[in-house]
């Protein structure tokens, strides 16, 4: 099958790599408004060629859109309006702004709304690498939607992957990921942002910071371009997850005030429960 892949970064260069190492694709085009990143997959084997977006269009059977989604929204159309034969998935981490736009489009039934719960905080072609998604949960939107045989290639292209498929409506899913994605990031940017007001001697958190607070702060590297559109297009649901969490820290500083550790204690302990959900060890728990 011939892949078009509009978005050479972390993402789309990963999906390249085991589309080709699985057989699942016979030849990549890739499409990168970065010049120098489009180079470097060609340079790297990610992609066998870069084009134009026509070219990519014309000669692939499904072409996989993995750019900040304030431009994915309006590539997916773009795509859907000029192409009534080739398939297209979009692996943004916002979807109801995307299916909202195309909901009533002639070729909808094309269109696989996808999200792989998988990254680093690293970007461009040279952060992708085999297995990103091996294992990693895969969200895919709207089924009802898509055409059964263009969803049967979207299946198996993620079982090239190694992901895992879960069905969300697309609402649904931005409401889940605001709080269980993008707030963390959210939270990493700001703990940052504090230390970096706080401590003006950057010795000092060299010298200081342990394992818990470098784990903490690791998203506060991820890319500015990819994650401002993200929050922005799911602003209605975080802003409802950040009054949460918002809440939750004043607990924290009340109780610290009032010298309540009893108190302290047990929130704590309530939030333990978090890794045990992680680690599986709870039943009490959507499946």
């Amino acid at each position: 099958m011939r892949v078009g892949i509009i978005g050479i970064g972390l993402i789309g260069g990963s999906v390249a790599i085991d589309l080709r190492k699985e057989g699942f694709a016979t030849q990549i085009i890739g499409v990168d408004s970065n010049q120098e990143h489009a180079s470097k997959a060609v340079q790297l084997g990610i992609v066998d060629e870069v084009s134009s977006l026509e070219v990519c269009i014309e000669r692939s059977d499904i072409v996989i859109v993995a750019i900040p989604v304030d431009h994915a929204r309006d590539m997916v159309k773009s795509i859907l309006d000029r192409s009534d034969k080739v398939i297209v998935m979009d692996v943004g981490s916002t979807k109801g702004g995307i299916c909202e736009l195309v909901r009533d489009h002639a070729n909808r039934s094309n269109y696989i709304a996808a999200h792989p719960i998988a990254g680093t905080e690293y970007s461009g072609p040279e952060s992708a690498f085999a297995g990103l998604f091996k294992d990693k949960l895969n969200i895919i939107c709207e089924k009802d939607f898509i055409l059964p045989e263009v969803l049967e290639v979207g299946l198996k292209l993620l079982s090239c992957l190694g992901s895992k498929v879960k069905f969300m409506g697309a609402e649904e899913h931005d409401k889940h990921v605001a709080y269980v994605s993008h707030l963390s990031h959210i939270s990493s940017f700001a703990l940052g942002i504090t230390v970096l007001d706080i401590e003006q001697d950057e010795k000092n958190i060299l010298d200081l910071a342990g394992s818990g607070f470098s784990s903490t702060v690791r998203l506060a590297k991820s890319s500015p371009d990819m994650w401002t559109p993200i929050l922005q297009h799911n602003s209605k649901h975080l802003i409802g997850a950040l009054d949460a969490f918002i809440d939750q820290l004043h607990d924290f500083k009340t109780l610290l005030k009032n010298e309540k550790t009893t108190e302290l204690h047990a929130l704590m302990t309530k939030a333990n429960k978090v890794q045990e959900i992680l680690e599986g060890k709870t039943t009490n728990h959507e499946n």
